[in-house]
């Protein structure tokens, strides 16, 4: 990712009288953007459009395109965080993870993204807070392994990837889902069931 250009303050007439409104219709339009095309082919011109503001607002209110990805991700981090509350059971987090596509595809789309365009950590502006996020989870599973509730081999950090990479599956699996249920992954009525068959699968393993 490339150094942020100098932030430039819009013209008097551009300025919006609600600044709140604008950051959040910016950051909609980011979601939608980034989730459709990635970082490198997301386009500022293009979010300004959707979000039906002038370029220039981008820039200031978040210094760049890297400094608006840098907001979606930390807000799409917050976002799981709650879904992934460690005083929840492993079971519901995994079940309210793959739920989240009933709510919104574009952070699922975001995370995988970010994993087709990963060149390291120094060009991932979100791997610190990330990883910070799930070690909690990570921790949890290691505190049930203490406990005897999961078999002695699991390695929690295997375990949270693999179940991270599941629940997102509808969203980036599509296509797969269509071939062996010939149901689409993202209707409503596939993304349920396929919670509580993730939830139930979790609660065998021992949880």
């Amino acid at each position: 990712m490339t150094a942020s250009k100098p932030r430039r303050s819009p013209k008097p007439q551009e300025r919006q009288r609600d600044p709140e409104r604008t950051r959040r219709l910016i950051l909609e339009a980011a979601g939608a953007e980034f989730a459709a095309k990635g970082y490198a082919g997301a386009r500022i011109a293009a979010i300004a459009a959707r979000a039906g503001v002038n370029q220039q607002l981008i820039s200031y209110y978040f210094d760049g395109k890297e400094g608006l990805y840098r907001a979606m991700s930390e807000a799409w981090g917050e976002r799981q965080s709650e879904l992934m509350a460690p005083d929840l059971p492993l079971s519901e987090q995994v079940r309210r993870m793959a739920l989240e596509a009933l709510a919104s595809r574009d952070g699922a789309r975001l995370l995988a993204w970010s994993g087709l365009e990963y060149e390291g950590p120094d060009a991932d502006p979100d791997h610190a807070p990330r990883t910070r996020r799930l070690a909690g989870t990570v921790t949890q599973i290691e505190a049930l392994k203490a406990e005897g509730r999961l078999p002695e081999w699991v390695d929690p950090a295997c375990l949270t990837v693999l179940l991270m990479a599941a629940a997102m599956a509808p969203v980036t699996l599509p296509h797969v889902v269509d071939g062996l249920t010939g149901t689409e992954g993202d209707s409503p009525e596939f993304i349920r069931y396929y919670a509580d068959q993730l939830a139930k699968l979790v609660e065998h393993l021992g949880p």
